[in-house]
């Protein structure tokens, strides 16, 4: 028998990279993706900023020093009262009665839908300061207001002048009006909320209170408050339309200082600063009210204004 002995097994050279040469990923040349109309237009739209500010600093007519001394008067600042206490009252007033149209107009009974219907025609038909109007001159069409049993004997009576004040006219007429758009914003709400969830709920055996306000009621909010937050900032500003019944709000207050001072363009500048201050609150507002009811639908909700801010200082250091 002959037996065959193997030399030890002879090792593989690596492959010599070609003469003069490194690897060709190390050759390559990153080039950064240019955007040149992108700068051009943050170029453009830095200069007509630019262009803004030296016009309001530098006009005189602007006249800064009377919006310093007007700004928080103690007029301009029971004017601004004014205007929140008919922005709270109109909202309040005007999402609950809202609420109850929304759910009369998604009621199987056919007599609540019809008047609920009829209720948001007539009120979105209608421009808002013919209803400020109405309620104003209600004492026209009836005397007094008496109260007892329908059809039947009154147990007392109020003199409608006393009853329906101009602040009460200017409720009733905001919050009436508010609560047609009101409706709507709910009901959208509610009915964007999938009915299969719903009935699997109820398959499941789970309380129909429970379905609501675990289920039904914080996906409908994700509808509602963008639109519900839209609706508080116009009222906010639609407060404004109350002037014509001389009620000391904002507007009309600025517009009695400008009438007596001949100010105007600084008046109307304070009262400008006011509704952006009142709508800013409002916004920041809106921002965590989303924020809160995204937690179900977000894996990881959007940052607040003081963490983006912390998270930009980490960064610059």
């Amino acid at each position: 028998m002959t037996e065959v002995t193997r030399g030890p097994a002879r090792a593989t050279a690596p492959e010599e990279p070609p003469d003069g040469g490194e690897s060709a990923l190390t050759n390559l040349t990153v080039v950064p993706a240019r955007h040149p109309w992108r700068w051009a237009a943050t170029a453009v739209v830095l200069v007509l900023a630019a262009m803004a500010v030296h016009a309001l600093v530098t006009n005189p007519a602007w006249d800064w020093p009377t919006v310093g001394a007007y700004l928080f008067a103690p007029s301009i600042l029971r004017a601004v009262a004014l205007t929140l206490q008919l922005t709270v009252l109109g909202i309040v007033v005007g999402f609950v009665l809202g609420t109850v149209l929304a759910v009369m107009r998604l009621s199987p009974n056919p007599l609540l839908r019809s008047v609920s219907w009829t209720y948001i025609w007539v009120f979105r038909s209608v421009p808002l300061i013919l209803q400020l109007l109405f309620w104003y001159n209600l004492a026209l069409l009836y005397r007094s207001i008496s109260f007892g049993i329908p059809f039947g004997p009154a147990f007392f009576e109020i003199g409608t002048m006393d009853l329906i004040t101009p602040v009460t006219a200017a409720v009733l007429g905001l919050a009436l009006h508010q609560a047609a758009y009101a409706a709507e914003v709910v009901r959208s709400g509610f009915l964007g909320v999938d009915q299969g969830q719903l009935e699997a709920a109820a398959a499941l055996g789970i309380p129909r209170w429970r379905r609501f306000r675990r289920i039904q009621l914080p996906q409908a909010m994700r509808t509602i408050v963008p639109t519900a937050a839209n609706e508080l900032i116009g009222l906010v500003k639609g407060t404004s339309v109350v002037y014509i019944m001389a009620l000391s709000e904002l507007f009309y207050q600025v517009q009695v200082i400008y009438t007596r001072t001949g100010r105007v363009i600084p008046m109307l500048l304070v009262a400008a600063a006011w509704y952006l201050a009142l709508t800013t609150a409002l916004s920041i507002g809106q921002f965590y009210v989303e924020r809160y009811y995204a937690k179900g639908a977000l894996r990881v909700l959007p940052p607040t204004p003081i963490q983006r801010l912390r998270t930009a200082v980490r960064r610059a250091r």
